[in-house]
Order: structure tokens, then C-alpha cells, then sequence
């Protein structure tokens, strides 16, 4: 990826990520470079960059509102998009003029996802995963160095229930997917800085009857990712997940639309209610971005209360 001469980008020469973008010459040097050519916004990544997106700072340096949410490039990864988590994903970050891959395997449920590219794949498989990745790269022009994981199914049922079958869909499509799109994902970045958000659940962090399977697929995707976060954390990595409570996405719709499964679920958690997908991706969000330059390796639990405090019972 080219850039100006004598230019600091954060990411790019390993300067601190969200650092300010200081030429040494002054604004109207980075100015001229903006007006009459695409390196900056390419570096950026933005179709193009003029000179009202650039905001001074003091006489030596500006700064760009999406390099500093989002640092090295603005492109980044969705898997799992057609589901409720990560199709509100996709519409946040798109609306923040950041260039969005998704990815999923019906590419009629991708058809109306806000995205820049839309890429068909099987993610449960290390092929797929490479796919996934380098099909954005190529039509990107590069890797992604956001990602965020969405993929996941749940299974509600007791261990002495569970068929040996069932079992291993919920490992392959939660815990294999998130071994091999981290995989490829770090791969392609060939050493560069990133972040990346997985999706856990409350039922790995705390005991809930008769999710025995989806507990050790959520389970193993948090050791992965506290491991991966020690790994990688030298080359500039950040590594985290979230945990959700109960989430009003089309995964749940069946169980929620029962008004009294609904109340009953509610009232479990201390907040109250049941959350939204768009609240998920907005904690998903922020963990991509600058704001938490500062962690790695953390599972944050998005559900009310529920994993760690006790609502006041009447």
C-alpha cells in the first residue's frame, strides 16, 4: 500500500494506532498531497479523500474521524452476516463509511446486507476461511485488518440427550469456524497490527441448565482467544470477544415470540428486558475500534447483569 513521502500513518510503520498524522511540513503540504492524489485515502480506506475530511489539529499535523476509530486500514471482516448480530454489525460500520467484506453461506440472505463486498463461504471449513479472506483482499486491494466473527449456532438440550451428531455441529460451526477464520485471518495480515472480535455467549461464563455442547463450543472460543492474545500481541494484535445474554436476533425469534418465553427470559436478567442485536454490535463495535486500544484478550459480557449480579426479586 503506498503513502506520501515523509508521512506517519498509525498502523502503518508500527506508529502507535490513532497517533496523529504529521507530514513535518505543515497542513497545506498534506493538503496538497490529499487534492492531487488517492495514496492517503487508499492508506485511509476511502474511495477518495478531499480536503473537508481532513481536520487540523495544530500547523503540523491533521487528523480523519475514521483512521482514528478505526486504525490501519477501514477495512474489516464480517462472518456470519446474515445473522442478526452480524448483519447490525454490518450496517453500523458501513454507515461509518468503513469499508465492510460479509460473509455467509447463502448469498440471497447476503443480498440486502450493507456491505462493499459480499462473499459466499463456509467458514466451518479452513478452505472456506481462506476464502473468506483472500476474496476480500482481492477485491479490497487488501487484507482485512479488522474481523469480526459472528458465526454460531446454539443447542438447548442435556448432555444425556445430546446425540454424539449434534454435538459435533455445534463444535464445528462455533469453535472450528473461529479456529480457522482466526488462522486466515492472521495469515493474510503477514505480520501486521489488527483487531478482532469474536462471539462467545453468558452460558460459557456461567452454568445454565441444559446447554452442556454450545457451553464447551463457547468455552473453547474464549480460551482461544485469550491464547491467541498473548500470541500475537507483540505484532500489534488485539484479540477480544463478547459474551451476550439473550438477544433478540432470528436465531431466537421462535422462543421469543411466545410472549410468556419472552417475559420469563426478561425477567432474568437484573436490567430487565431482552437486548437487542444492535446493542451487541455497538459493545462489538467499540471493541474494534480506538477506543479500546488498550484491550486484548478480554471476554465483555453484553447481557444485563445476568453473569454477574443477582436482580432484586419482589
Amino acid at each position: 500500500m503506498g503513502r506520501p513521502a515523509g508521512l506517519a500513518l498509525a498502523g502503518l510503520g508500527r506508529t502507535p494506532a490513532g497517533s496523529q498524522l504529521d507530514d513535518g511540513a505543515g497542513l497545506s503540504a498534506v493538503s496538497k498531497v490529499a487534492a492531487d492524489a488517492s495514496a492517503l485515502g487508499r492508506a485511509l480506506g476511502l474511495a477518495r479523500l478531499d480536503k473537508a475530511s481532513i481536520s487540523s489539529v495544530n500547523n503540523n499535523s491533521f487528523t480523519h474521524p475514521n483512521f482514528i476509530m478505526h486504525p490501519m486500514t477501514s477495512i474489516v471482516l464480517i462472518t456470519g452476516a446474515s445473522g442478526g448480530i452480524g448483519r447490525a454489525l454490518a450496517h453500523q460500520l458501513h454507515s461509518q463509511g468503513l469499508r465492510v467484506a460479509v460473509v455467509g453461506r447463502d448469498a440471497d440472505r447476503l443480498a440486502d446486507v450493507d456491505a462493499a463486498v459480499r462473499i459466499t463461504a463456509d467458514t466451518t471449513t479452513p478452505e472456506g476461511a481462506a476464502l473468506a479472506v483472500s476474496t476480500c483482499q482481492e477485491t479490497l486491494g487488501a487484507p482485512p485488518s479488522l474481523l469480526a466473527h459472528c458465526v454460531g449456532n446454539t443447542l438447548i438440550a442435556p448432555l444425556h440427550r445430546t446425540r454424539a451428531d449434534a454435538y459435533r455441529e455445534v463444535i464445528r460451526v462455533n469453535l472450528d469456524s473461529a479456529v480457522y477464520m482466526l488462522q486466515a485471518w492472521i495469515t493474510a495480515l503477514q505480520g501486521g497490527p489488527g483487531a478482532a472480535v469474536f462471539v462467545s455467549s453468558v452460558v460459557a461464563r456461567i452454568g445454565v441448565a441444559n446447554h452442556e455442547a454450545i457451553a464447551a463450543a463457547k468455552g473453547g472460543v474464549e480460551a482461544m482467544v485469550r491464547g491467541a492474545a498473548a500470541t500475537y500481541a507483540a505484532q500489534g494484535l488485539r484479540i477480544n470477544a463478547v459474551a451476550p445474554g439473550m438477544t433478540d436476533t432470528p436465531m431466537t425469534a421462535g422462543m421469543l415470540k411466545i410472549p410468556a418465553m419472552r417475559e420469563g427470559a426478561a425477567r432474568q436478567y437484573p436490567l430487565g428486558g431482552v437486548q437487542t442485536a444492535d446493542q451487541v454490535a455497538d459493545v462489538m463495535a467499540w471493541l474494534l475500534g480506538d477506543g479500546a486500544a488498550r484491550l486484548t484478550g478480554q471476554m465483555i459480557a453484553v447481557d444485563g447483569g445476568f453473569t454477574t449480579v443477582r436482580p432484586l426479586v419482589k
